[in-house]
């Protein structure tokens, strides 16, 4: 006999849209972990985190111009993957104790990361609007 109750186990759009995010931030952070250890010798001291914020800023242009109506993709890869890739935090510290040796050199490292990640976001966004009209033609 029936109750009228269903015991099915499907997801909220809220747990749906969380579990994007979660999925795409795990992988995202152990990338810039990864990325801060195998580069950390070969670059000068806060280089990984310049590189890992050019790369977050480049694909998520990118995404917003390729993909700009696919939820899930927005957050798997923009909120969760680049969110966790990104590295605004660590680029502060850097750019603070940079300063410590000298306001210009403090200046320099801030600048240099806004120029980097503007140029690549740019670059991003270019990129996913050809493509976009690429798609668009088939």
């Amino acid at each position: 006999m029936s109750t009228g109750h269903t015991t099915g186990h499907a997801m909220t759009a809220g747990t749906q849209r969380f579990l994007l995010v979660a999925a795409g931030a795990v992988p995202g952070a152990l990338l810039r972990w990864q990325a801060a250890v195998q580069l950390s010798p070969y670059l000068p001291p806060g280089g990984s985190d310049v590189l890992v914020n050019g790369v977050g800023s480049w694909l998520l242009g990118w995404l917003v111009a390729w993909a700009p109506s696919r939820q899930g993709l927005q957050l798997f890869l923009g909120a969760g993957f680049c969110g966790s890739l990104t590295t605004f935090s660590s680029w502060m510290l850097v750019t603070e104790r940079l300063q410590q040796r000298g306001f210009i050199m403090g200046l320099l490292w801030l600048g240099l990361g806004l120029a980097v990640g503007l140029a690549m976001a740019w670059l991003g966004q270019l990129l996913g609007q050809l493509l976009g009209q690429g798609q668009a033609r088939s």
